[in-house]
């Protein structure tokens, strides 16, 4: 079971817990719940899609779609046996066997089976597109192909409880438990029925075009999640949690699913407020439980009561930047990077309030995919040097050599965020000396997809482009959002050269080797500057009073990624 996996971390309580702490219970139903504030925006089921995993929906759908791993607290790959089982089988060629839990069925009854993993297969595989101006455009909008693409088949009778994923031959794909994860498991069957099939192991084997066209179309857009009514049996859970309303008043809110087969969750109903609610408001309310946000982004948010920490995140606070438009010439972003105060945004806005641990968050980010915990990261930061701090006489000259004149560089992020539009404002009163212009351009609809359309020159955000929660241990998401074609490229880079180390990377296993890999990306990196690394993006965790087995999650998953185990005491 996967509560034997998780550690008890008790709050204690100082005070007696209010009534009104038990937030968001609804005047028609009030079973106790927690609130749970969270900077993940709610706007898609699908966290293997662009917009799925460039929101956060591993922070906000972990216990609710549930995968054969999950994040843990410090970023590493968890079994969840609840779930099913997982083992490589030994041969040349790499080979993983599958096998659900018998007992796992969706919360509206079906079965879970080996046509959720087929489909996850088949939407990430980058097998299937369409000819598009530029080349072939993917069917399947994913946040990311890797790892997908190096199966070669999966071995599964349509409904079966068993799936045998067999690799390429010749390669072997070793962060494989990052595939078929939390939030990455979608119901095969509503997508059957929505597109009239029997089943989708047959459709997709089948290869009918206009019926992979309607899968795909499902797939993108059928699991979007708005304010306001649902059709919920689109969104059957296989979770201990399932979704029973969202709306911005009164936010996502998640009750137990009787579905569940393992450890009933010990609170019944969870209310997630995502970014875009006023959370210094819903703080003062005592509506929150339990906090998960960027620290310093809410003005006057006040945790009284709270047993608050700041640490570092294994999201990396950065600037993604156009490859198009003023940043075309990789002259203007050399000079825009060199005028960038990347150590003076540090100092003010980038330091964590606990000791960092192993060197996360301890100084500037001087590696684009290398984390700062890294045994690696020392010997592969050499190429940051020329980007420490500001440099504006440096950042005139290499804008001249650029024959650019007085550039304006509009910077994207989810707002209102106070740490974000202090950045941007740093940035642009060093800039200025260079006489390069920055426009803040942050906005509460504000989506990474904005690069990509010219709205913007650069996203500032977390890792793969994310405005709340992000980062793990294995650092899947950093690679793939550089690689061309990515769902998470919002900037478009394209690189031959990046893209087989990262290939290589995944399947390499001496360190010497590694290393050098690893060196030649960053330079690469550095010279081509598709984005620019600040810090590990700090982060406020906070449990009110009253509070247990509240473990912090500074992580992709966020600090929900137990909440079935949390409990309020009063």
């Amino acid at each position: 079971m996967r509560r034997s996996t998780i550690r008890l971390i008790t709050v204690l309580a100082t005070a007696a817990v209010t009534t009104s702490v038990v937030a968001g219970c609804s005047t028609k139903n009030q079973v106790p719940s927690i609130g749970y504030a969270v900077d993940a925006t709610v706007a898609s089921y699908n966290g293997a899609s662009t917009l799925g995993a460039s929101s956060g929906a591993a922070a906000v759908f972990g216990r609710v779609l549930t995968g054969f791993f999950y994040t843990g607290p410090d970023g590493q790959q968890v079994a969840d046996t609840d779930v099913g089982t997982a083992k490589e089988v030994p041969g040349e060629t790499q080979t993983v066997q599958y096998r659900l839990n018998p007992d796992g069925v969706y919360s509206d009854g079906v079965k879970t089976s080996c046509d959720d993993l087929v489909l996850a297969w088949s939407a990430r595989s980058g097998k299937f597109t369409r000819p598009g101006d530029r080349g072939p455009v993917p069917l399947f909008d994913a946040a990311s192909t890797v790892g997908y693409d190096e199966i070669e088949r999966i071995d599964c009778q349509p409904g079966s409880k068993d799936a045998t994923v067999v690799f390429r031959p010749g390669k072997h794909y070793l962060p494989w438990r990052t595939l078929f994860t939390a939030t990455e498991v979608m119901p095969a069957h509503v997508v059957a029925q929505a597109v009239g099939v029997p089943n989708l192991v047959d459709a997709l084997q089948a290869g009918d075009g206009a019926v992979i066209g309607r899968i795909a179309d499902f797939w993108n857009s059928g699991w979007t999640v708005k304010s306001g009514a649902l059709d919920l049996t689109k969104f059957p859970s296989s979770g201990p949690y399932r979704i029973e309303s969202f709306s911005t008043k009164d936010g996502l809110v998640l009750v137990a699913n009787e579905k569940w087969w393992g450890d009933a969750p010990e609170t019944k109903r969870i209310v997630v407020w995502p970014k875009g609610t006023d959370f210094a408001a819903k703080a003062k309310e005592n509506a929150l439980g339990v906090v998960d946000l960027g620290a310093g982004s809410v003005a006057d948010l006040t945790l009284d009561g709270f047993d608050e920490q700041t640490v570092a995140s294994r999201g990396a606070e950065q600037l993604v930047l156009a490859t198009g438009g003023v940043f075309s010439r990789v002259e203007v972003r050399r000079a825009f990077a060199q005028c960038v105060p990347r150590q003076a945004l540090f100092d003010t806005l980038g330091k964590a309030g606990e000791p960092p641990k192993l060197g996360l968050g301890a100084g500037v980010l001087n590696a684009h995919v290398v984390q700062q915990d890294s045994l690696y990261y020392p010997a592969v930061i050499g190429g940051a040097e020329r980007y420490r701090g500001a440099d504006i006489p440096a950042a005139t000259a290499t804008l001249a050599s650029a024959g650019t004149a007085q550039p304006t560089v509009r910077i994207g992020y989810h707002g209102p965020d106070a740490r974000r539009a202090q950045t941007v404002a740093m940035i642009a009163e060093s800039c200025r000396g260079a006489g390069i212009t920055v426009v803040d351009a942050g906005a509460p609809d504000f989506t990474p997809v904005k690069l990509p359309e010219g709205a913007v020159d650069a996203v500032l955000g977390g890792t793969g482009a994310v405005p709340g929660p992000a980062g793990s241990s294995a650092g899947v998401v950093a690679l793939a959002a550089l690689r061309a074609g990515s769902g998470l490229d919002f900037g478009g880079f394209a690189n031959g050269r990046y893209d087989a180390i990262t290939d290589q990377l995944a399947s390499e296993t001496n360190s010497t080797a590694t290393l050098n890999l690893l060196s030649e990306a960053e330079n690469l990196l550095w010279a081509q500057l598709p984005s620019i690394p600040l810090f590990a993006t700090p982060r406020i965790i906070a449990f009110g009073t009253g509070m247990q087995n509240g473990i912090a999650g500074p992580t992709q998953a966020g600090t929900g990624w137990n909440m079935d185990r949390w409990v309020l005491q009063r």
